[in-house]
């Protein structure tokens, strides 16, 4: 009997320890960058639901990808009621949320913001350990750091100011992942000589007096399509920044450190390899 008693013991430690090893098996990301992540390294089986933002293709990198799983509220109670075994959420996530999930005993899996390249590569480690599959984070480093290659090759020498412009004049700081993907490319971020190393909102003043020899934008358009955006074709600025004078990179290929950050380089570095091909001379260059 006692032999038994053992050996039941050590079948369900062995069945426990199996499971641990194959990893989480019901997965809610409660956040727009964890469901980029979550996307790419788990198995779809995994995924129970995703945030209310994974579907929307301006910030989401894989929004037809996160068609085929259920959106959620990005709130507690229908996360619970997917029943997950492991949360993944921002840790800007709201705090409430994190600690009622804590609170019922749900394992909450915290990402910072990235704010550089090797913390999005970080991140993707963390990830793939987390959801069981540590074997698939290097290929995707891997092509993140060919794109890196290929960004510093085609960098510019002249080290031209570049300014981050997003909507309603939302500069993105020079601690940021922005300031680092610029650097791959021999480019400067001007938001550290406006005093933004976290980033902030600037007028259509502060950003004139600036003079970056670039502003990068996510889009290109004649007309706004809201008020957000109405900064970005205000006459001044179209008249200092014309196409020639902007980069553009996607939203969703910046929102968040991951796997995108590869076709990131690449268009940045393209873009840099056309200004240096035309031998334009940034007209603010100090």
């Amino acid at each position: 009997m006692i032999r038994l008693v053992a050996a039941c013991a050590m079948l369900v430690v062995s069945l426990a320890a199996a499971r641990a090893a194959e990893g989480p098996r019901r997965i809610v990301s409660i956040n727009l960058c964890t469901d980029q992540l979550l996307l790419t390294l788990a198995d779809s089986d995994q995924i129970a639901g995703l945030s209310p933002y994974s579907r929307d293709a301006s910030q989401s990198w894989l929004a037809k990808e996160a068609r085929a799983f259920p959106k959620m509220s990005g709130g507690a109670e229908d996360a619970l009621v997917a029943e997950p075994d492991l949360v993944l959420a921002g840790r800007f996530t709201r705090l409430a949320t994190r600690q009622i999930l804590k609170a019922k005993g749900v394992p909450v899996a915290e990402f910072d913001v990235a704010r550089s390249i090797d913390d999005a590569k970080e991140q993707i480690r963390r990830m793939a350990a987390l959801v069981g599959h540590p074997e698939r984070a290097e290929p995707h480093i891997a092509r993140i750091d060919a794109a890196l290659v290929r960004a510093q090759a085609a960098a510019s020498r002249t080290h031209p100011r570049v300014l981050a412009v997003s909507r309603r004049g939302w500069v993105f700081g020079g601690e940021s992942l922005t300031t680092s993907l610029l650097g791959a490319a021999g480019l400067a971020n001007a938001a550290g000589d406006m005093g933004l190393a976290h980033g902030g909102f600037a007028s259509l003043e502060a950003i004139v007096m600036a003079r970056p020899d670039f502003i990068l934008v996510t889009n290109v358009r004649d007309r706004p399509q809201d008020q957000g955006e109405a900064l970005l074709v205000h006459p001044a600025l179209q008249k200092l920044y014309p196409l020639a004078r902007r980069m553009v990179i996607p939203e969703r290929l910046t929102t968040c450190g991951g796997p995108m950050l590869a076709e990131a380089l690449d268009s940045l570095a393209a873009q840099v390899s056309a200004v240096e091909t035309s031998k334009a001379t940034p007209a603010f260059s100090r």
